[in-house]
């Protein structure tokens, strides 16, 4: 850290309760040239200056001299000495006693018990104070508002007497707006606290990274005057310019989370164990993080102003800032009672996000739109942040996603901001705006989607995901579910597990919904796209309607025979018949071939089926079944609802099952009543 020094004279303070004065002892080395003084300006102004003046604790009196040398020169000061002391001859016994202040001066609690001389010497304002005092014949003077309180006058105090006193990053701006409230100019005197102290910020502290920062946090509590003396500015014209710098010369110590850097972790294949690594481009992010969001602020717009670095290391800052002020922030929510405290903020690291897309992490993006509902930003702030994330919902995780509703809503998540972050998501790929060069006109035209294929299944994953999610609110209205699920369904996925899960999910956790309602949701997954897990899950599923089980029952049997190259079964007209409505009523606009049938899904799909299907077998007693059972178990079922239904080919009716939401066909319903096939199906709740 950088210091200066000023004076050379021992520190003569002294601090006793409340009251802080200094004293000098009489010598003879002292006191013979002090008697000099006396008898000059006795002789000149007829003043008695010693009387009830304390100089302060002096082994020495080369300052003597100095201080005649100005009072000859000065004739303004003459006359102001005149006006404060009247006639006194010391008296011989004095010169061995301490000499007595005549000045007390209040800066709130504390009493400085001083000397005018020295003080007024340097000092503009306490000319006029003491010259007041004087009139009301009053040895007091009350500066309670000097900025920096009484620690930064008792800085400027000693810088009068001649103490040795130290400036550094965290006084120096206190003593600098002392010194400007008391008037310590260079028309006072030349070389004045004022210009020595402003040569030492300009030729120091804003050359010195660390120490820029530390002196533009204690300008915070010294405003409005730091700002009229322009110190907060030039601070923040120093940090800016320095974080600018190109990485290559910077070459002074800052903070960084090494644990971000591969060869600090011993990852780095290419480390030779030579620190001779580049300094990273946002090397000074955490750093900037010590300061108040308002300076923060200003900060940051100064480093955008200069356009030398990416959008990216601006996103990295805002991070870095969001994570270190606002508490919890990682863990996607704000742990705090009281939300007004961090709305500035939140409003602040808002509006600084950089406008280019991707700039900043998406999951940090959903962060603070939870910080920002959080907090109640607005309806606004909401509504850029939605159509920010939506532009690369790619990005996203389910848990990400997973906004708890606002206060007075019945939902457990805010289902309607996803929807609108996956429409804004949908609209890159449908209309785009194009400024016409010459007219200058917006127009919208069409072309190809700017959305990959990749991006696309992505995103229709996440959903699949987030509606096996929120599928466990048990307010959640059906509608809800279904807009959002038919959202995403013009995107081909291999394999429908994950949405399988999410409308069974939805099923258990709703089962006072009607048939048409079971009818609904079930629509909305092509049974062609469910693994042999999920299919044995299905079947043996009592929440699925009979029409759902058919159809994963006849696919199955139809992959099993591609599988095995043989010819597609020749299946009942009633089962063709319901099979191919649910084709022509698929979301899927896509035609699948055999390779989408065997697709499998994921491992994380897979797993939560998996469970299910081990419990199921846990709770019938077949610890020990293995597939062979398995297969003939479903061969049996496969068999007893093909068979009734062929038997009632041509008959109206409706099956009485609770979980069947339709009719079958031209298949006779009063029949399918009395059939046991419904009883074989095993609930897996």
């Amino acid at each position: 850290m950088k210091f200066m020094k000023l004076g050379s004279k021992p520190d003569s303070f002294q601090a006793e309760g409340n009251s802080i004065s200094i004293c000098i002892a009489g010598n003879e080395d002292f006191i013979q040239p002090l008697l000099a003084v006396v008898n000059i300006i006795d002789a000149l102004t007829k003043l008695e200056l010693l009387c009830n003046v304390k100089w302060f604790k002096r082994r020495d009196c080369s300052y003597v001299s100095d201080y005649l040398r100005k009072i000859e020169i000065s004739s303004g000061l003459k006359l102001l000495l005149n006006a404060c002391y009247s006639g006194f001859s010391p008296p011989i016994g004095y010169v061995a006693t301490e000499l007595a202040t005549d000045i007390i001066v209040n800066v709130g609690d504390i009493k400085f018990y001083l000397h005018k001389f020295p003080l007024l010497s340097k000092s503009a304002h306490l000319q006029n104070l003491v010259t007041i005092a004087n009139g009301e014949s009053s040895d007091e003077v009350e500066i309670s508002d000097i900025p920096g309180g009484s620690s930064a006058f008792e800085i400027c105090a000693k810088y009068c007497y001649g103490m040795t006193v130290t400036l550094n990053a965290y006084n120096v701006v206190a003593a600098r707006c002392a010194a400007e409230y008391l008037g310590m100019h260079e028309t006072i005197e030349k070389g004045n606290l004022i210009y020595k102290i402003d040569v030492f910020l300009s030729s120091s502290i804003f050359h010195s990274w660390k120490d820029s920062i530390i002196v533009l946090q204690t300008t915070r509590s010294l405003l409005p005057l730091s700002e009229e003396l322009k110190v907060t500015s030039h601070c923040i014209h120093a940090v800016a310019t320095k974080a600018c710098v190109d990485v290559s010369k910077v070459n002074w110590s800052y903070s960084y989370n090494r644990r971000k850097l591969p060869e600090e972790n011993g990852n780095d294949p290419n480390f030779n164990g030579l620190r001779n690594r580049l300094v990273p481009k946002d090397w000074w992010v955490e750093d900037l993080c010590e300061l108040e969001i308002g300076l923060y602020k200003r900060v940051l717009i100064t480093i955008q102003t200069k356009g030398t670095l990416s959008d990216e290391v601006i996103g990295e800052g805002l991070k870095a800032y969001a994570y270190r002020r606002l508490p919890g922030f990682s863990k996607g929510m704000i742990q705090c009672g009281d939300a007004a405290k961090y709305r500035s903020t939140v409003d602040t690291i808002v509006c600084l996000l950089p406008a280019e897309r991707g700039s900043v992490p998406c999951n940090f993006l959903l962060k603070i739109l939870k910080a920002a509902i959080y907090v109640d930003l607005g309806d606004a702030i909401k509504g850029q942040l939605i159509r920010r994330i939506g532009q690369q919902l790619e990005e996203a995780s389910v848990n990400d996603l997973l906004i708890h509703a606002g206060e007075g809503e019945n939902m457990m998540y805010d289902v309607d901001a996803v929807k609108k972050m996956v429409e804004e998501f949908l609209m890159r790929d449908q209309i785009a705006e194009m400024e016409s060069e010459e007219g200058h006109e917006v127009q919208e035209i069409r072309k190809p989607g700017i959305l990959s294929d990749a991006s696309k299944l992505m995103v229709a994953k996440l959903i699949d995901g987030y509606l096996a999610e929120i599928a466990k609110d048990p307010n959640l209205p059906l509608l809800k579910f279904v807009e959002l699920a038919e959202m995403v369904s013009g995107i081909s996925r291999p394999a429908h597990d994950a949405l399988y899960r999410a409308v069974d999910m939805y099923l258990k956790e709703h089962p006072g919904i009607s048939k048409s309602e079971r009818k609904r949701i079930c629509k909305l997954m092509d049974c062609k796209k469910l693994s042999v897990d999920a299919c044995m899950h299905a079947v043996q599923n009592d929440r699925l309607p009979l029409r759902v089980v058919v159809q994963v029952l006849f696919f199955e049997q139809v992959r099993a025979a591609a599988s095995s190259g043989s010819s597609t079964p020749d299946l009942p007209k009633s089962i063709r018949d319901l099979n191919n409505g649910s084709q022509r009523s698929s979301r899927s606009a896509n035609t699948n071939t055999e390779g989408d049938w065997d697709a499998v899904a994921t491992a994380e799909e897979l797993k939560a089926l998996k469970e299910e299907v081990a419990s199921l077998r846990l709770a019938n007693g077949r610890n020990g079944v293995d597939k062979a059972v398995n297969n003939k178990m479903r061969g049996m079922l496969k068999s007893k609802i093909l068979t009734k239904l062929w038997s009632s080919k041509g008959e109206k009716g409706e099956n009485s099952g609770s979980d069947s939401s339709e009719s079958l066909g031209s298949a006779n319903m009063e029949e399918a009543k009395s059939t046991p096939s419904r009883n074989i199906r095993h609930s897996v709740s």
